[in-house]
């Protein structure tokens, strides 16, 4: 007996749970016996074969009627819950689904801003700026420099650009800002700063003074005719500035350089990264405000291939950068071997 109620406590719950089920249970079982038991238990025929059939049409009704009953229950029960997703996930969809954008557009701008301070890289060697300074000249079609007087860029960046544009008869477009060496206060101002770095010579065997940063310059703008004379496809321009920076830029169509006075200490970045961009519109900004030297004139003011004293000294008189009266022929001499023959800075 305890087992029966403990089988009963068990079947109980489930039972009043799904009782339309049970039900339909017991009766499908109660029609297929029917079904199967003989004809004459329930009366002689037809009357027994009539009687039996009336009960398995009945029982098979109410079968049916719990079935729907089942069905009716089920759905009325999953109704709240298709609400309920209905009115809320399902209408916050849209919503979700703009966030992941959202999201997915962050994600890919953060990805290319790391990308792009991936590529601005330092350089912690002269071997490595050296290096960096031929990958950029390499096959380029144009340079930006902006610094003090353009030492380097008469030394090594200029001629080989040059060099190899002729070789392929390649257009070069080459736009440079240097200190003005009429205005003294600036040029005071950059040889101070520089000798505040080291009282030593640089590369050149020199130390920076205010006359030299002078003549520095003026070298600079005479190279730039000399080249301009020599090369129909150079595009070259000069600008001259009434401030200095303590930063060098060198941008080419490749690769940008940004040195200091260490020469062992540069930051280099590619074409095409945020870093690269800025520096050539801050480079491009700052040429337009500089004072122009008139290029153009190159044609009136012939250089020989050893350009002469008096040749240097016209040239400068006539695009308006005229020498100091203090100068005399050695310092025009100067000039002249600064611009053509100018040793490396950086060289050792």
């Amino acid at each position: 007996m305890s087992r029966f109620r403990s089988a009963w406590s068990r079947v109980a719950p489930w039972a009043a749970q799904n009782a339309d089920g049970a039900i339909a249970l017991v009766l499908a079982v109660v029609v297929g016996v029917l079904g199967i038991m003989p004809d004459d238990m329930f009366g002689k025929p037809p009357e027994g074969d009539k009687v039996q059939q009336q009960l398995v049409s009945a029982a098979t009704l109410v079968i049916l009627a719990l079935v729907a009953t089942a069905l009716l229950r089920d759905r009325v029960r999953q109704a709240p819950v298709e609400e309920t997703i209905t009115s809320g996930a399902l209408a916050d969809l849209p919503v979700r689904l703009a966030r992941l954008d959202e999201i997915d557009g962050l994600v890919a701008g953060t990805r290319k801003a790391l990308d792009a301070l991936q590529l601005v890289r330092v350089l912690g060697s002269r071997q490595e700026i050296a290096q960096a300074h031929a990958e950029a000249r390499k096959d380029t079609t144009r340079w930006s420099f902006r610094g003090g007087t353009g030492t380097y860029l008469r030394a090594v960046t200029l001629p080989e650009c040059v060099a190899a544009a002729r070789r392929v008869k390649r257009h070069l477009t080459v736009r440079i800002e240097i200190v003005d060496p009429t205005n003294a206060e600036v040029c005071e101002t950059y040889a101070h700063y520089r000798r505040s770095l080291s009282d030593a010579p640089d590369g050149t065997g020199e130390t920076w003074t205010t006359d030299r940063v002078r003549k520095e310059s003026y070298a600079t703008i005479l190279a730039a005719f000399w080249h301009r004379q020599r090369y129909g496809l150079l595009d070259i321009g000069v600008g001259l500035s009434a401030t200095m920076t303590t930063f060098r830029w060198d941008i080419s169509a490749t690769r940008l350089i940004m040195t200091v006075e260490d020469p062992n200490r540069a930051m280099t970045a590619l074409a095409g990264t945020f870093f690269y961009e800025n520096c050539d519109t801050e480079l491009r900004l700052s040429f337009e405000q500089a004072r122009r030297v008139p290029l153009e004139k190159y044609k009136k003011v012939p250089l020989s291939d050893e350009p002469t004293v008096e040749e240097v000294q016209d040239l400068f008189e006539r695009i308006g950068v005229p020498l100091p009266r203090s100068y005399n022929e050695h310092d025009v001499v100067d000039i002249a071997r600064k611009a053509l023959r100018a040793l490396n800075p950086y060289a050792g």
